[in-house]
């Protein structure tokens, strides 16, 4: 499976929207979103995605029964857990409120945001990923990365 995964759109709304662009003309089979939508207005975008999306809150979230509404339920609170492409996925927002030493054992993929810095790594068979920011505003990047589950592998892609 392709997995789009974004994290810290942060209400910017242009960046949404080319992300969806972006995701849709590569053709993700999933898109998660790690947290910090901010406004249940921005959440409204994600309805372009010509795939399945799922997210967790983040800190920024303020907002829960809205955001939950105009996501129909597609937003959950952290930790998340699912199985893609026969991989243990493990979703949430600040991997630090999660776990003291950032390792969450007996996954196969990790995916946290918060931090807004893009990275991907690898903890013995595991892969960590933080897409890193989508609104750009910390870092002057908007950045979001693509998995591959059967490869398991990652890249940021900036856009």
């Amino acid at each position: 499976m392709i997995i789009g995964i974004i994290s810290d759109s942060h209400d910017n709304v242009p960046a949404i929207r080319k992300a969806i662009a972006f995701l849709n003309e590569k053709k993700v089979n999933m898109v998660i979103h790690a947290g910090d939508y901010v406004a249940p207005f921005a959440v409204r975008l994600f309805k372009e995605l010509d795939c399945p999306w799922i997210g967790v809150f983040g800190n920024c979230d303020g907002e829960k029964k809205g955001l939950t509404l105009v996501s129909e339920s597609r937003i959950q609170e952290p930790p998340y857990e699912l199985n893609l492409g026969g991989k243990s996925v493990y979703i949430t927002h600040d991997i630090n409120i999660a776990s003291e030493d950032g390792v969450i054992p007996g996954r196969d993929i990790v995916i946290c945001g918060h931090t807004h810095q893009a990275s991907v790594s690898r903890k013995e068979n595991q892969l960590y990923i933080n897409p890193g920011e989508l609104c750009g505003y910390v870092y002057g990047k908007s950045t979001l990365a693509i998995l591959d589950t059967e490869k398991m592998d990652a890249e940021i892609v900036e856009i």
